[in-house]
């Protein structure tokens, strides 16, 4: 399976589609004549998420991060936790709108496209622990879900402004979800694949009664996307108890990464209930885990030279990550500074960090989903919108 760009062209015939891509083609098409630059019918994203769809809205809570993040598009810092863009920047750029711009970023932020209320470490599930304490961050998607309505009952109160969105914006608009790593990983090395299995449940559960509120507000089109394949980050392999003979031929964890599998399974499921629930609404299931899996699983057929090894790390090695100093920082251990720096080409690694990707891997991610085949239902987006060129 080839992911290039030239993949992004081929997509699903709409002959050989389900049922359910000729319901979006007419959702799509029966919304207003009001369109994004790229000639599609989305006007606005609103994002909700992690680290992984991040534009800033965790360092604009905690102001802290620094270079080298940001270092191959932005030159400098901007709230991604990656050296460039995240796969929702090429989303936005695709259907002809700015990047979205954080909810809790006080400063510069214009929200008339939409907004990003995904912050680092964010989980599903409400933390039951201190951001200082845990790292968890206290933006959980049900507090995103708040800011989300808080803007909504804003921009209904008060009189148009060029920053907001208008108020018919919000039955139009893409919402998506990127969220959902942070509560299968974050007590994952403690309580295990079984103990994680208990509370699986509810996260897809609290996914869905989100967009089940968001539909009840207008709301008609939403993306998810499932888990990634964790068990092939060099954090977790670094991190997570596990034998040698749990790794596949890939170097991947098995046990892992088939309870990753089981998740999206069940969020498949949660959803596809929750679609037909909904009238009028469509509710794509996005398998980004299938990206990146075969990213890890052969890099260099995509054209990276490693698959499980951080770019941005410190002890080098088989995955080039130290769990006591993350990207950018430097620590003091043993009696000898310790620094996690930077490789000078992100571009030939798929793990940023060991945790996140890289631009180049986040800008494949984005072609495979505008290329429509990785959803479910599948559509071609590229058949239903004059997409812009991104890279």
């Amino acid at each position: 399976m080839s992911l290039t760009k030239a993949k992004f062209h081929s997509g699903l015939r709409p002959s050989l589609a389900p049922p359910g891509v000729f319901f979006f083609l007419l959702i799509l098409l029966s919304l207003s004549t009001t369109t994004t630059e790229a000639g599609c019918s989305f006007p606005a994203i609103f994002n909700f998420g992690d680290s992984n769809s991040e534009t800033g809205g965790f360092w604009a809570a905690f102001p802290a991060q620094r270079a080298p993040f940001g270092m191959t598009y932005f030159k400098k810092p901007a709230g991604r936790a990656s050296d460039g863009r995240a796969v929702i920047d090429f989303l936005a750029q695709a259907l002809g709108l700015p990047f979205l711009s954080p909810y809790l970023q006080s400063i510069g932020s214009n929200f008339s496209h939409g907004a990003n209320f995904a912050t680092a470490a964010s989980t599903v599930l409400l933390p039951n622990t201190s951001v200082f304490v845990s790292g968890i961050s206290p933006f959980s998607l049900a507090i995103q879900f708040n800011q989300m309505n808080e803007l909504r009952v804003r921009v209904f109160e008060m009189s148009p402004q060029d920053n907001l969105p208008s108020k018919d914006i919000f039955a139009k608009a893409l919402y998506t979800f990127d969220i959902g790593q942070n509560d299968f990983t974050c007590d994952l090395a403690t309580i295990g694949i079984e103990g994680d299995k208990q509370f699986l449940p509810q996260v897809a559960n609290q996914i869905a009664w989100t967009i089940k509120e968001l539909y009840n507000n207008g709301g008609r089109t939403f993306m998810v996307f499932n888990l990634a394949p964790i068990g092939c980050f060099p954090a977790f392999l670094t991190t997570l108890p596990h034998n040698e003979s749990d790794l596949d031929e890939y170097g991947c964890m098995i046990s892992y990464n088939n309870a990753v599998l089981d998740y999206n399974k069940l969020l498949k499921e949660t959803l596809q209930q929750t679609r037909s629930e909904l009238q009028n609404a469509s509710v794509i299931y996005v398998d980004t885990h299938s990206v990146k899996l075969e990213l890890f699983q052969h890099p260099k057929n995509h054209g990276f030279i490693y698959g499980t090894k951080a770019c941005c790390g410190s002890g080098g090695g088989t995955y080039n990550y130290n769990p006591q100093v993350f990207c950018g920082n430097s620590k003091i251990i043993n009696g000898t500074n310790v620094t996690s720096s930077a490789c000078s080409d992100p571009q030939n690694y798929v793990s940023w960090d060991g945790i996140h990707a890289t631009e180049a891997t986040n800008e494949i991610i984005a072609w495979a989903i505008l290329n429509g085949s990785y959803f479910d239902p599948p559509f071609p987006l590229s058949h239903l919108c004059n997409l812009k060129p991104i890279g």
